[in-house]
């Protein structure tokens, strides 16, 4: 198994499992739309993906999004997604990804990776063994959805 930097040419292997990890978060399949927005990702250079390739086939997919902490005055990579397909769990995969994430963070001057995962994401036992701590108890995470009538 090789962990490699994601192209257009590995684009169908990351649209099919973007499209599953959309799935696992109660969203409908849309093959399409993940292979958009994937691809919008690459062309863009708006992300880093890393793939674990197995053969022919993409096992698995961590994506980073680069950003800043204005507290810290520094650079921080925001990891929104981890992915490993099905028939690779428990081989060790989740880890080689996590592990490139974060030598590719190192690699490009962040002072740290932050993540945000629901409580029952199986994956956090991951994330705590290789040293990610809890740190939401502190803070309140909010959201809100841009829609076009919502100005006041």
């Amino acid at each position: 198994m090789e962990i490699i930097e994601a192209d257009i040419h590995n684009l169908s292997g990351v649209a099919r499992l973007f499209d599953l990890y959309r799935q696992y978060y109660s969203c409908q399949p849309d093959l399409p739309l993940a292979a958009q927005f994937i691809k919008e990702r690459i062309e863009c250079d708006e992300s880093d993906i890393f793939i674990a390739i197995d053969g022919n086939s993409v096992a698995g997919f961590v994506q980073l999004y680069p950003s800043f902490c204005s507290v810290d005055a520094c650079k921080i990579y925001i990891l929104h997604d981890l992915y490993v397909d099905e028939t690779y769990r428990g081989a060790g995969v989740g880890k080689r990804l996590m592990n490139r994430a974060f030598l590719w963070a190192k690699e490009n001057g962040a002072g740290r990776i932050d993540l945000l995962t629901e409580h029952t994401n199986h994956a956090q036992y991951l994330y705590q063994k290789l040293g990610y701590k809890k740190v939401l108890q502190d803070y309140h995470a909010y959201s809100l959805k841009i829609s076009q009538d919502q100005l006041t």
